[in-house]
């Protein structure tokens, strides 16, 4: 009976899925959007919470993954190489518009990869220290390629890259509206199931990670290193594996980010972004993919409906205060109740072990 309620349940839930852009564009295309970038944000929460949640290691350099997707997506679907490379134009006459099968796997190497490259100086760092040390690789990514435009312009610096393609399936452009007789499909619902899949594909991923070997000693390192490894574990690959898995899902996350935009410059992936990512963990509940879901649709929404309650009080106020300053307040406010009411997050995992006996 429980297996058929849960069955029921998930079958709800996904028809429910399936039909909300469809009910969120009647309310114009901005809803759809929030909805399109909520789902890149679970991806990305999913992929820092194997870093955070299953290993335990503080990474606060998480949106340097993100803008690398982003850029790989950018340098090979658009004009930027070969405008300003003639050998890559002598290669390709009708540009570099490599296809997404390509350049989706590529990101979440070369992210994977910049992710093992980070880890592997910060073996034997932790807490603090850790945490450090990844926000300062995260900024230098994001001054690196705000620079990189000279001598040789390789990522157009901070005018950023445009005119990248939009992603096809067997001829649907997911950049276009789909007509059906009367009936339209805007682009952004499009990419809201395209979306939707991989945030499928991750959560799945995920979970079949946490109840692997590979998790259950991630688990280890998280509780004790000391003992993780006296039990044979060797923490030193398997913290890698952690870096290096949870980065290949900021790259893909980077990549459908820089597809959906069209645009990708290096203000997108700012300090801020790495807090706002690591908060969505923190929020939902660390180590729990329900909790971490819902910290992240929440933090992500919720400055878009804050903008109707900012604009409100900026009026009482006669226009005295920046609307964009009281929604970040508002914002802050709003983590600061719940972590006071739910220190564990809204969602935590649940308690096992010897918690469990206690309470019992």
């Amino acid at each position: 009976m429980n297996s058929n309620n849960k069955s029921s349940k998930l079958v709800a839930m996904g028809v429910g899925l399936l039909l909300l852009p469809l009910l969120l564009q009647y309310f114009g295309n901005a809803w759809v959007r929030i909805a399109d970038v909520a789902l890149l944000y679970v991806m990305l929460a999913l992929g820092l919470n194997i870093v955070v949640g299953y290993a335990g290691l503080l990474d606060l350099g998480y949106v340097a993954f993100y803008a690398v997707g982003a850029y790989m997506f950018g340098l090979l679907a658009s004009p930027q190489l070969t405008d300003n490379f003639a050998a890559i134009a002598a290669m390709f006459p009708a540009g570099l518009h490599a296809p997404w099968w390509v350049i989706i796997p590529a990101g979440a190497l070369v992210a994977a990869a910049f992710g093992a490259l980070l880890g592997a100086p910060t073996l034997k760092l932790r807490g603090d220290y850790l945490a450090i040390v990844t926000l300062g690789f995260g900024e230098i990514i994001r001054i690196f390629l705000n620079n990189l435009d000279t001598p040789i312009n390789i990522t157009n610096g901070p005018k950023g890259v445009g005119q990248i393609d939009s992603i096809t399936f067997f001829g649907l452009n997911l950049g276009k509206r789909l007509s059906f007789g009367s009936f339209d499909i805007n682009s952004v619902t499009l990419y809201y199931y395209l979306f939707l899949v991989l945030v499928v594909l991750t959560v799945i991923i995920c979970y079949r990670l946490q109840d692997s070997r590979i998790g259950r000693a991630w688990m280890a390192i998280r509780e004790d290193e000391i003992a993780a490894k006296a039990m044979g574990i060797n923490t030193r690959n398997m913290k890698l594996l952690a870096f290096g898995m949870g980065a290949s899902f900021g790259g893909v996350s980077g990549a459908m980010f820089g597809a959906f935009q069209g645009f990708v410059s290096p203000e997108s992936f700012s300090l801020m972004e790495s807090v706002m990512i690591v908060a969505m963990v923190v929020l939902g509940g660390i180590g729990h993919i329900p909790g971490v879901i819902l910290g992240a649709v929440l933090l992500s929404s919720l400055p878009e409906v804050l903008r109707y309650v900012a604009g409100p009080l900026q009026a009482m106020t006669d226009g005295r205060l920046d609307s964009a300053i009281l929604r970040q307040l508002l914002i802050a406010l709003a983590m600061i109740i719940v972590m006071l009411l739910r220190p564990r997050g809204l969602w935590p995992s649940p308690e096992h072990g010897k918690s469990l006996q206690q309470a019992r």
